[in-house]
């Protein structure tokens, strides 16, 4: 696996002035859902960091942390051009937690219905039936 896709504090020191808004996911496959909710960001100006979640591939995750990161290059090189989202691999978690105020927020972004409607499932299904998967 290329190291380039690795979590770690390498791309850029913790004292920068630069700062992201953080989605911890499958990303199984990359749909309209999770565009809505990293515009949620994006569209007031924060840079967006995809973690993705080192998953057993399985009937649910039929995609390796790698592959995935290399859809969401495909995804979203616009984006990355312009210095806007980046993403990393990061170990799969069973939980994130918080101290008292530690310097971030943590924002809950709730969609419209119609997003809200999105299952990665059914992409998945669906591209099934079309021979992408």
């Amino acid at each position: 696996m290329s190291n380039k896709y690795l979590a770690t504090a390498a791309f850029q020191s913790s004292s920068n002035v630069v700062k992201y808004s953080m989605f911890i996911g499958r990303w199984q496959p990359w749909h309209a859902g999770h565009r809505w909710l990293i515009d949620q960001r994006l569209n007031e100006g924060k840079k967006v960091l995809l973690a993705i979640r080192d998953v057993e591939p399985d009937e649910r995750n039929p995609w390796s942390a790698f592959q995935v990161a290399m859809n969401l290059e495909e995804e979203l090189s616009d984006l990355m051009a312009e210095g806007k989202v980046r993403f990393i691999i990061i170990p799969d978690i069973e939980s994130v937690n918080i101290g008292r105020g530690v310097g971030y927020d943590v924002i809950e972004h709730i969609p419209p219905e119609e997003v809200r409607e999105i299952s990665a499932t059914a992409v998945r299904n669906k591209m099934k039936e079309e021979g992408k998967l």
